[in-house]
């Protein structure tokens, strides 16, 4: 395993000092599947002291210094490095209330998480993998280290972060770990939710996110307790082969793995059974609930700490995700100046998503939206005037013609509409003769 210089040089004063030392985690993994690691952190039998007086020419950070971590700055590399240890109870399923420390690897290993996560390397000594993970990653397993029961009663953040690396490797669940999983979904109340969020949108971009959506339904019920009402939701609609709860899955899945995309089509219809009517034919409707599920959508991201230009994004893609297509240019340019141009783009990629997790015939609509798509990269690239701002007059070019006033705010917003409906060119002669007729117009219109 080829490890970068300033690394190599780290380990080397560590042995120099009659100390062991491994780099261990998700560097290894990724090595082993072929992926090129970027962070690497290293574990070491010499205790924390031990390890400042190896770099005492170096910036050290007490970073975790109660379980045994540092951060040693080296040649322009941020390295932690940890002294083996072993964990005591976890009393509030998240956080050791004691470790000891080790001189033993294997005892340092014991103490994490997955099999695949649970190697150590060393240049001289080679890999250690006591568990058997370089084996469960060739054959793409995730399996606790020792009783899966015992690991996520430690930690309940475990639960999410394996589910997590289902979806983004593609690896399968081990049974007793994935029944394990579904024992402790109760425990991820002890989680912050900043953290539960962070592994969320992690998960949610993964390439098998529909398998875990539906493998583990109840653990995502548990995290947001609207999605439960989903499970087993029969839609009762001729546009729906599937329950809402599928429907949603597939949808996240036909959705581009962005964050932003990913969470819109988790909340799309999480509305709907608040908003369900039957008609006289027995067809079921869901009126208003595009604006309901926004509504679930903004609680739901403000109680999980999303980022306020997260959230605003996500909620304006589930507001408008239903809205009509219509590939007239008026229509477009009015969207485009109504949402801007990257979060228009979401909503028809979240009409494209929707239309893909239902009934096969819906799906003859998408061309459509592709159109649709097309004709406003095309109406964008000519960089056109979508806002006040990018008019060609402002309110000082029009002075002489009417006082800063009310009427100065409306003449400019009907120059704005005539200029994105292609009506009126932007351009300040144009505008400001423009503006004149206006001042008439509502002039007579209020009298």
């Amino acid at each position: 395993m080829e490890l970068p210089f300033q690394i190599c040089e780290v380990i080397e004063r560590l042995e120099a000092a009659g100390y062991s030392a491994f780099v261990v985690g998700g560097c290894v993994r990724d090595y082993l599947m072929g992926i090129e690691p970027h962070d690497f952190d290293v574990t070491t039998s010499a205790l924390p002291n031990q390890i400042e007086c190896v770099f005492a020419d170096c910036r050290v950070i007490e970073t975790g210094i109660k379980h045994g971590t540092v951060t040693v700055l080296y040649k322009g590399v941020s390295t932690e490095i940890t002294t083996f240890r072993t964990d005591g109870n976890y009393s509030d399923g998240r956080h050791p209330d004691s470790v000891t420390f080790s001189r033993n690897i294997e005892d340092d290993l014991s103490r994490r998480d997955f099999t695949m996560n649970g190697i150590a390397y060393n240049p001289k000594r080679g890999f250690v993998d006591p568990f058997g993970g370089a084996e469960d990653i060739k054959a793409g397993i995730i399996r606790c280290i020792g009783d899966p029961d015992k690991r996520f009663s430690e930690d309940a953040l475990r639960v999410l972060r394996a589910l997590r690396f289902s979806a983004t490797l593609g690896f399968a669940i081990e049974p007793q770990t994935a029944l394990a999983i579904d024992m402790h979904k109760s425990d991820l109340r002890k989680v912050s939710a900043e953290r539960i969020f962070a592994e969320l949108k992690r998960l949610l971009c993964g390439k098998d996110v529909k398998r875990i959506l539906m493998d583990f339904s109840g653990t995502f019920a548990k995290i947001i307790p609207p999605l439960g009402a989903e499970i087993g939701y029969d839609q009762g609609s001729k546009y729906h082969n599937s329950t809402l709860y599928e429907h949603t899955a597939r949808a996240v899945e036909a959705a581009p793995p962005t964050v932003e995309m990913r969470l819109a089509m988790l909340f799309h219809d999480i509305g709907k059974p608040v908003c369900r009517s039957v008609d006289e034919n027995g067809e079921c409707h869901y009126y208003g609930h595009s604006e309901a599920s926004a509504r679930l959508a903004e609680e739901i991201m403000r109680a999980l700490k999303c980022e306020n230009a997260l959230r605003r994004r996500v909620t304006e893609i589930v507001r408008y995700h239903d809205i009509p297509v219509d590939t007239s240019r008026r229509y477009i340019r009015r969207q485009l100046a109504k949402h801007g141009g990257d979060v228009f783009t979401d909503i028809m990629n979240a009409h494209i998503a929707d239309d893909s997790a239902k009934c096969e015939f819906c799906r003859e609509r998408i061309p459509t939206v592709l159109e649709v798509l097309k004709i406003a990269e095309e109406i964008s690239a000519q960089q056109p005037c979508f806002s006040a701002r990018d008019l060609a007059v402002s309110g000082s070019d029009l002075k002489g013609i009417v006082p800063p006033s009310p009427l100065m705010g409306e003449i400019l917003s009907r120059l704005l509409s005539e200029v994105v409906d292609e009506k009126l060119s932007n351009e300040k002669a144009a505008l400001l003769k423009r503006a004149e007729e206006l001042k008439n117009v509502i002039d007579a219109e209020n009298k």
